[in-house]
């Protein structure tokens, strides 16, 4: 046994080099792992682009694309492209890559929304395309879903696009339903298979041209149901870490409010300096990394026990091994 303070020495030293590795001492990246811009959308809290940005309750369904270039609603049913976004009424527009206009007609397998989703469907008009005549008697849940006052079903039927749904110009309008006030079905979804029709335009504004459809607002309109903890955030600590110059994300894995100020700090109040100075703990770069205080803390009783070991003060070990 006379060699085991010998033996014990190398295991620490060999501990100490591994951890020491991992120490944030420095920088470890050079960018923030949330964007300000998603393409040419702007990402504000409560919405984010990546795992750790923004509200734990956005994600996964609003993200950047891994190119950087386009902002994406994910859903059961696909993946959607954000057009624009409200932040002053909580609302977005998506675009479904399968979705018909004047100017592209396309069979399409449908839509859906997670009910689990902070979201719920907003003010759209669905024009549901190439169905089983007649469409006026249409139902869901045995009440008529068409509005036969409208005269969209005949604006849109102008298009020439109608050929790509197996329609002949000018189709008969009895194949059109406009689906005004739209809902979704149990499931969440505008399931087209069921209601036997073949595509879907959803208009979002008819843009002051009432009968002419290539001018109309197309997308689907969707409003984000706002929750107590995001507005806590907002009223509190969001606006600060915002003001301050900070993006606003949360934590890994409890999901605590996070204020991530550059390449290098991120804090839980804001970044004014003398926020940083009074912080109790700080985290670097990435939100899921470790503290400085966790790690200091390790290192402690590394030394602790080793100095138990050998039966030497701590700081005589730790400056012998340093």
């Amino acid at each position: 046994m006379e060699n085991l303070p010998s033996f014990n020495i190398i295991i620490f030293i060999v501990l100490f080099s591994h951890v020491t590795q991992f120490i944030p001492w420095q920088t470890l990246a050079k960018d923030l792992p949330c964007r300000t811009t998603c393409g040419s959308i702007q990402v504000k809290y409560p919405f984010g682009s990546g795992h750790g940005c923004g509200s734990p309750r956005f994600h996964p369904y609003i993200a950047c694309s891994p190119e950087g270039d386009q902002l994406l609603l994910t859903t059961h049913t696909g993946s959607y492209p954000v057009t624009s976004i409200s932040y002053t009424t909580s609302t977005l527009i998506i675009t479904p890559p399968q979705m018909s206009t004047c100017t592209s007609m396309q069979q399409s397998p449908g839509l859906g929304i997670d009910w689990a989703s902070p979201f719920q469907l907003g003010q759209s008009t669905f024009l549901l395309l190439s169905c089983t005549p007649p469409t006026s008697s249409l139902t869901i849940k045995g009440s008529p879903v068409c509005d036969t006052s409208s005269h969209l079903c005949e604006s849109i039927y102008t298009c020439p696009s109608v050929i790509g749904l197996g329609l002949p110009l000018f189709p008969p309008t009895n194949t059109c339903c406009v689906y005004s006030p739209a809902n979704f079905n149990r499931k969440g979804e505008l399931d087209l298979q069921k209601l036997k029709c073949m595509g879907y335009a959803s208009v979002v504004s008819l843009q002051e041209y009432p009968t002419d459809p290539s001018r109309w607002q197309y997308g689907v309109e969707l409003q984000s149901r706002g929750g107590a903890l995001d507005d806590y955030y907002t009223d509190n600590k969001c606006n600060a870490c915002e003001i301050s110059g900070g993006l606003c994300g949360y934590a890994p894995p409890v999901n605590s409010f996070v204020c991530l100020c550059s390449d290098t700090i991120n804090t839980t109040i804001d970044c004014k300096s003398n926020s940083l100075q009074n912080q109790a703990e700080l985290t670097w770069n990435s939100v899921s990394l470790p503290s400085r205080k966790l790690w200091m803390e390790f290192l402690g009783g590394l030394v602790f026990l080793w100095s138990s070991l050998v039966k030497k003060p701590a700081y005589t070990v730790l400056l012998a091994v340093i």
